[in-house]
């Protein structure tokens, strides 16, 4: 009698198995990399130094800075203007964007090269800043050049010395510059 009910039940189970529609679900994508890439145009480290000036640092027709204007599409603050010089998507990564893999890879600051970001993306939008490293300003690396957008001021170029030694300011590269 227990051989006929569990072929019963064992033949009725298989019947609705069999019987049943097909479903098939979507593929999941489980490479991350892809899911955090977004897409950038390709931009040279010569390019986007040409670009960074083309706001006129340090000039009487430099871009004022500001967290709500925008200038040719791209915000005013210092990651609008990285983001303008990088080919970034209109109106500009924040600071905090700038800062994930979403944009960049960490890199050792003594492998800085032109076109590399110093970021420091804690605290608060008014505390949070990135700048455009060109090159070192003397032999020793105590200072390199860089273009920022800059509160109270605006567009500049200037020796600076962040993220070499005692603050939050880390070295980044952008995914999407080439040489």
């Amino acid at each position: 009698m227990m051989k006929l009910l569990t072929g019963i039940v064992v033949g009725a189970l298989g019947f609705a198995l069999l019987s049943a529609p097909a479903v098939s679900a979507a593929p999941v994508s489980t490479d991350v990399s892809a899911m955090e890439n977004v897409s950038a145009a390709a931009v040279s480290r010569t390019e986007m130094i040409q670009r960074a000036k083309s706001w006129n640092p340090h000039t009487a027709k430099r871009i004022p800075y500001s967290q709500s204007k925008t200038h040719g599409g791209y915000r005013t603050d210092c990651s609008g203007y990285v983001s303008m010089a990088a080919k970034l998507a209109k109106p500009g990564a924040t600071t905090v964007n700038l800062a994930s893999s979403t944009y960049t890879v960490a890199i050792n600051k003594n492998d800085m090269r032109m076109g590399d970001l110093f970021i420091d993306s804690i605290g608060d939008a008014n505390s949070r800043h990135v700048v455009i490293f060109e090159k070192w300003a003397n032999a020793q690396h105590t200072a390199y050049w860089a273009y920022e957008q800059r509160g109270g001021y605006g567009t500049d170029y200037r020796a600076r010395s962040y993220g070499l030694g005692g603050d939050q300011y880390k070295a980044r590269r952008l995914k999407n510059i080439t040489g």
